[in-house]
């Protein structure tokens, strides 16, 4: 029996379950969650290239950034760099995606897989630096100072040159060519490009050696290639004001606003002109400043106009909150100035008017104070 038993154990088959195949070398060390977790994906992957390509994967990514929807246009954007993971247009829709989300550690982790995928070779092809701005644009807006300047120079030199075989192959292909590359580069992202070059002047190295006349410079740029530029002719108008030019400066300033604040106030009860709008107003940061810059220009009622439709597209800024306060206060302050100065009594009208005021600065200013608090008790360490 013993013998028979020896036999037996000599015939058993050996257990693999500690030796991997070839397949499975990738799951090492991995729980048996974790194991299941990376076959789906692997299948989903699998399933995804063999029923998409990725230029329709990036159609649809494009589709939902249009829509605003960066959540899904992020899903689509991932599986096209599962596919393809070196692909430069998903990688630049990836990074425009983080940073419309405000994911900024993702954002810097692209940025440093862009600067890595620039410097090797992928599949035999080294891939080329000279083609895609937006790349070059995105990396410039999550740098800092000298390096952003790099990114953004070398993203107008790909721009130009962009623009320059466009322009050759329009002129060879005739009109029709031109509605078929309706998407290409225009001038007015050379003039986008510019401005953002001029802000870094205004702010991060705005105590550089000719840092004033350098921004002057990329601002009049902006204004060549594009002159009705909303964004360029306010960066002149706060570079004007810098310079203590305030008149000239309110003029440009209200030559910007005048671009799209009057057709946007006409459209607010309008949902066939929103696409429009979308592609006109400036940025809700560029909005902020020209908020800003209205109410140092004295230019209150309309500073109003700028903050309320701020708030209707995003109540959640505290910096709004309280600019609308503060302007409320100071067209109190004006008014009384202005009756103090006439050496008048103060009419009835006036003192509901004034009431009005203070009511409408200290309910804004409350509610800013209201939401720092709540910022706050979300992340004590969040610094407001």
């Amino acid at each position: 029996m013993g013998g028979q038993a020896k036999g037996k154990q000599k015939n058993k088959p050996k257990r693999k379950e500690n030796r991997p195949t070839r397949g499975d070398a990738g799951f090492v060390g991995l729980s048996p969650q974790d194991r299941v977790k990376l076959r789906m994906h692997e299948k989903a992957k699998k399933k995804t290239a063999e029923k998409y390509t990725v230029q329709q994967l990036l159609e649809k990514t494009e589709e939902c950034m249009d829509g605003f929807d960066f959540d899904m246009a992020g899903l689509f954007c991932q599986r096209a760099l599962d596919v393809e993971p070196t692909n430069l247009q998903a990688l630049d829709m990836l990074g425009h995606i983080c940073s419309e989300q405000g994911d900024t550690t993702k954002a810097k982790g692209i940025s440093f897989l862009v600067k890595v995928l620039h410097s090797l070779s992928v599949h035999g092809m080294e891939l080329s630096p000279d083609v895609g701005h937006s790349k070059y644009m995105y990396l410039g807006q999550i740098h800092t100072g000298q390096e952003a300047v790099d990114y953004y120079t070398r993203g107008i030199q790909v721009l130009l040159s962009a623009l320059d075989k466009q322009a050759q192959t329009t002129a060879q292909a005739g009109a029709a060519a031109q509605a078929e590359d309706a998407d290409l580069p225009t001038v007015k992202d050379v003039s986008v490009a510019y401005c953002s070059l001029a802000e870094i002047y205004l702010t991060d190295l705005c105590m550089e050696e000719g840092a004033a006349d350098k921004c002057k410079d990329f601002i009049e740029k902006a204004l060549q290639y594009h002159h009705d530029n909303p964004e360029a002719l306010q960066l002149m108008a706060s570079y004007l004001f810098s310079t203590e030019r305030n008149q000239e400066g309110r003029e440009y300033l209200l030559k910007s606003v005048g671009l799209w604040l009057p057709a946007q106030k006409e459209s607010v009860a309008s949902s066939s002109a929103e696409g429009w709008m979308q592609s006109e107003v400036p940025p809700y940061e560029s909005r902020i400043t020209t908020a800003k810059l209205l109410i140092e220009s004295e230019d209150y009622e309309m500073a109003v106009d700028v903050l309320e439709g701020l708030l209707e597209e995003d109540d959640e800024v505290v910096q709004v909150w309280y600019l609308s306060g503060w302007v409320c206060y100071l067209q109190l302050e004006k008014a009384k100035e202005q009756q103090d100065r006439e050496g008048r009594e103060v009419t009835q009208e006036e003192t509901e008017e004034w009431k009005a005021l203070k009511e409408a600065a200290r309910s804004y200013l409350t509610k800013a104070k209201k939401r720092i608090g709540q910022k706050m008790a979300n992340n004590p360490y969040r610094t407001i």
